[in-house]
């Protein structure tokens, strides 16, 4: 029999019978999750509407347009050629939007729910480390 649990908890393998479970919280039923994913939809949103808006909206400008489309504004390059080419920056800039609002607004809340439901899970099923005991690291 080995010295160490093979479980990743490092729990018994057998509850011990005085002690029942406590029913299972589901995390969408948390406040600060709710707010987590409330953050990722509206900014989804706009991000989605951002980008995609542009691109329609340059289509839509070629196919109705193509007259104002095809004014030269500088040698050769046209009205339709910079609105093509700011696409890109449309999108380096969503790209940007969404890294910046990640960290400063969703990462934030995310940390705090995993470091809550990591010592939820954790807390009452691990016993204290007495001092001097050998301990196994689980991988």
């Amino acid at each position: 029999m080995p010295e160490f649990s093979p479980r990743h908890d490092n729990s018994l393998t057998y509850g011990s019978p005085n002690r029942e479970p406590a029913p299972a919280k589901r995390i969408s039923e948390d406040p600060e999750f709710r707010s987590l994913r409330r953050a990722q939809r509206r900014f989804g949103v706009r991000a989605t509407l951002l980008s995609v808006g542009g691109f329609l909206l340059y289509v839509l400008l070629s196919h109705t347009l193509p007259g104002l489309m095809n004014e030269r504004l500088t040698g050769n390059l046209t009205l339709g050629l910079a609105l093509g080419l700011g696409q890109f920056v449309v999108m380096g800039l969503t790209a940007w939007w969404y890294v910046r609002h990640m960290r400063t607004r969703v990462d934030p809340l995310a940390r705090g729910l995993s470091s809550r439901l990591h010592q939820h899970e954790s807390g009452p099923l691990r016993a204290p480390a007495q001092p001097g005991s050998r301990g196994y690291r689980t991988w």
